[in-house]
């Protein structure tokens, strides 16, 4: 999935890759354990093969991660999403390639960020639910008086 102008760098570890996007370190986490979730899904037993056997495309992470989504967070999946700045599947595969240039992951060489785009519709695959949850306070215990 690395791209001709950037080779990937092994030195880096996933804080130093979100840090160079827009993406919080959150939505890099999910992602991860989105694909291992998409390879155990399409793969029955894939500790069971070859590496180069355990490939899944841009379309089936992108679906896989959409499943994976629901089934942790439910009818918040949307807004987790959003609250990570991610608001479609090429934001998935802006994620991916940003570990495979870092090195975190690793791409066939028929991947392209391509693979990413045109992908469900995120409204339609997790409806819609303005809740502004930056902008929802979190309560102190401390100092909170009682009458």
């Amino acid at each position: 999935m690395p791209n001709q102008s950037e080779q990937p760098d092994p030195a880096k570890s996933l804080k130093e890759v979100a840090a160079t996007t827009r993406y919080p370190l959150d939505a890099f986490h999910f992602v991860r354990r989105g694909l291992d979730y998409t390879v155990h899904r399409t793969h029955r037993n894939p500790e069971e093969l070859p590496e180069e056997d355990r490939h899944v495309s841009g379309r089936q992470l992108s679906e896989g991660l959409r499943d994976y989504a629901i089934e942790q967070y439910g009818l918040l999946a949307g807004m987790m999403l959003r609250r990570w700045r991610i608001q479609s599947t090429e934001d998935f595969g802006q994620i991916v390639f940003s570990m495979v240039n870092g090195g975190l992951m690793q791409a066939s060489p028929d991947d392209t960020l391509d693979d990413f785009t045109g992908g469900f519709n995120f409204d339609q695959a997790f409806g819609h639910i303005d809740i502004a949850v930056d902008h929802i306070p979190l309560e102190d215990p401390a100092q909170k008086t009682t009458r």
